[in-house]
This record gives C-alpha cells, sequence and structure tokens, in this order.
C-alpha cells in the first residue's frame, strides 16, 4: 500500500496547445461547478476537483504552461478529502498559475484525514510548464483546479482521470 502511494509515474503530456490544462493528478472528478473562489480571486471561477483514492499515485503535476504568480502555505484541519468543506478548512498550498494570455489557475492541494504532509515543490515567480512536477501529497487526498469561468471543461463528474495525462480544460 505505502508503494502505491510514493511511486512516481513518469508520464509526458504531448497534445500541448495554448491554454491546455491538464489533470494534475490520479483520481475521480469530484466537483465540476461554478463557485465563490474567496481566498485568492474573490469571484466566481470554475472549480473542478480531483479526489486521490488509497490506489492513486499521490504525485502532482503541474496543470499549465506559465509563470507561478503567488505560493501560499495553510496549516489546517484533516477532515475527509472528499468533502466540500476540505477545500477551505484542511492543510493546503495554493498555486496561482499565470499563463502566456494574463489569464490565471489557482491549484490547490488539499490534505485528507490519512495525510499529513503537503510538499510543494514550486515557489513564487518560477517558470513552470506542463510535464513538470508540482508536488507531492503524502497519504492525500484531493486537488482542485479554479479556472476563469469562459474555460471550456473536458471532463464530467465521476470521470477518472490521470495525471498529467487527461486534458481537463481548454482556455
Amino acid at each position: 500500500m505505502i508503494i502505491n502511494f510514493f511511486r512516481s509515474p513518469s508520464r509526458i503530456f504531448t497534445d500541448n496547445e495554448p491554454g491546455a490544462i491538464v489533470a494534475p493528478a490520479d483520481g475521480t472528478v469530484v466537483v465540476v461547478e461554478e463557485v465563490d473562489e474567496n481566498e485568492y480571486f474573490h469571484d466566481k471561477r470554475l472549480q473542478v476537483s480531483i479526489f486521490m483514492s488509497l490506489f492513486n499515485a499521490h504525485v502532482n503535476w503541474i496543470p499549465c504552461d506559465g509563470k507561478v504568480i503567488e505560493y501560499k502555505y495553510q496549516p489546517g484541519r484533516f477532515i475527509a478529502a472528499y468533502l466540500p468543506k476540505s477545500s477551505t478548512e484542511n492543510e493546503r498550498s495554493t498555486i496561482v498559475i499565470e499563463l502566456e494570455n494574463g489569464e490565471r489557475v489557482l491549484v490547490r492541494q488539499i490534505a485528507g484525514a490519512m495525510a499529513k504532509r503537503i510538499v510543494t515543490y514550486v515557489k513564487n515567480g518560477v517558470q513552470c510548464r506542463i510535464n513538470q512536477q508540482l508536488g507531492f501529497i503524502k497519504f492525500g487526498s484531493r486537488v482542485d483546479l479554479f479556472l476563469p469561468l469562459h474555460t471550456d471543461v473536458k471532463v464530467e463528474l465521476g470521470e477518472e482521470v490521470k495525471g498529467n495525462q487527461t486534458l481537463i480544460a481548454q482556455i
């Protein structure tokens, strides 16, 4: 079971067109909806959330090409990651990536009931690309994406996705 958590599959996303948003994690899409994002944007966004079960690799990938303009770690609780309130109450890291066209995408790594450590490899000001690793959630849980409202979401609720393989959306 532990080996399953810590595996780091080598994957290359080859359909990288401008505005592509790729799955940052393996798992199941548990949220696809318009929400008020009140931590960074303070406006309405499309939220796409991926829940990582015990059987998924827990490595996370950069979902889009751009520049990291915000990185923030927030301590918090460790409630079940599939619950909606985990996005705002659990330990988490928030990363905002600005695309070349000026659009911004927020990626949030969220610890779950068993997760006790979030590792994020990127820092403010660095250029990042699809195919790079974002970090790792040790015994973890969930990754949320907050996208502009005009984004064309390509996945559905309940869909199984593969990190750095499944096209989540197109801006």
